[in-house]
């Protein structure tokens, strides 16, 4: 299978984009059961929602996120792509504190 891309630009310096992803990390595990990996600015991530399996490798720097994710194949790409990209943008957006996000997770 395949490996779908994507890159998020953001406003965040490195290490606050890193802190808000790691709240997001918490919340996939808390509800899915995801687990995540960090080594340096980049983290491994691999769980299974809705019977699709997602393994993931993202890396965080200044002004973007980008990595790539298991392809669900045809029917649920733009879906998947649709859902990481979102997640992502409302997690590194600067009008949400790291506390609200927290509290939401």
């Amino acid at each position: 299978m395949g490996m779908l891309k994507f890159e998020v630009p953001h406003q965040l310096s490195a290490e606050e984009a890193r802190q808000r992803l790691e709240t997001l990390a918490s919340h996939l595990g808390t509800k899915y059961g995801f687990t995540t990996e960090w080594l340096g600015d980049s983290a491994r991530i691999q769980g299974k929602v809705k019977g699709l399996t997602l393994n993931a490798q993202i890396t965080v720097s200044a002004g973007k996120v980008g990595g790539e994710a298991t392809d669900p194949g045809f029917l649920f790409r733009e879906k998947a792509r649709t859902y990481l990209t979102e997640k992502f943008e409302y997690y590194l957006d600067p009008s949400f504190s790291l506390e609200e996000l927290q509290k939401k997770a």
